[in-house]
C-alpha cells in the first residue's frame, strides 16, 4: 500500500516542485508559470524559512507543495513577524484526493510548532476555510490584495505553550519577489 509521505523540502526535491508547479500552474500565455520563478526567488531570500517548504511525496513522487515564508506585519508601534502560504500545488495527476489539504496541514502545523501566530494567504475562500482562514481584514490586516475581498485571508495561528499576545495588525509587507507575480 503507497502512503502519502509529507515532509520538509530537501535539496534533491528542487527540480520535482518546479514541476510540480509548472504542470498545476500551466497556462498558455506562459511557458512556465510565474509561481516557478517565485518559489525560486524565495528560496534565494531572507525571507526563506526551509523547515515550512513542505511537500507531499506519494510512491517515491513529489505530488505535492507548500510554502510559508516570512513576511512583516506594519503598523505605528513598529513591525511584527507572519507567514504568507503559497504557493500551493499539486501534481494534476493526484489532484482532488486530498494531498493538498495535507501539504497545507503539515505546513500549518509546522509553523505552529515554531511558535509561529498568523498566516496570511491570497487564494479561494472555499478551499482555505477548511483550515480556519478568514477574511484578513477581518483581523486588521491589509495589504495590494486588500481590495479584492474574501480571497484576502489570515489565519491565527493557536498560541505555542506559553506564547499567548496579541496578533500583529497593520499592513501585511511581502518581499521583493512576491512584486513579480
Amino acid at each position: 500500500m503507497t502512503t502519502l509521505r509529507l515532509r520538509p523540502e530537501g535539496p534533491a526535491d528542487v527540480e520535482p516542485i518546479r514541476r510540480v508547479l509548472a504542470a498545476a500552474f500551466a497556462r498558455p500565455d506562459a511557458a512556465t508559470p510565474p509561481e516557478v520563478g517565485l518559489v525560486d526567488a524565495l528560496r534565494g531570500s531572507a525571507a526563506w524559512l526551509p523547515e515550512l517548504a513542505m511537500v507531499a511525496e506519494y510512491g517515491g513522487e513529489v505530488v505535492g507543495y507548500a510554502l510559508l515564508t516570512r513576511v512583516t506585519v506594519r503598523d505605528d508601534g513598529g513591525a511584527a513577524p507572519a507567514l504568507a502560504l503559497g504557493p500551493v500545488a499539486v501534481a494534476p495527476h493526484r489532484q482532488r484526493v486530498g494531498h493538498g489539504t495535507a501539504v497545507v496541514q503539515a505546513a500549518l502545523e509546522a509553523a505552529t510548532e515554531l511558535g509561529e501566530r498568523l498566516v496570511v494567504v491570497l487564494g479561494d475562500p472555499a478551499y482555505y476555510r477548511r483550515f480556519g482562514f478568514e477574511r484578513a481584514d477581518r483581523m486588521g490586516l491589509t495589504s495590494p490584495w486588500s481590495g479584492l475581498g474574501e480571497p484576502w485571508q489570515a489565519l491565527a495561528l493557536p498560541p505555542a505553550a506559553g506564547g499567548l499576545g496579541p496578533l500583529p495588525r497593520g499592513e501585511v509587507l511581502f518581499p521583493p519577489p512576491w512584486s513579480r507575480v
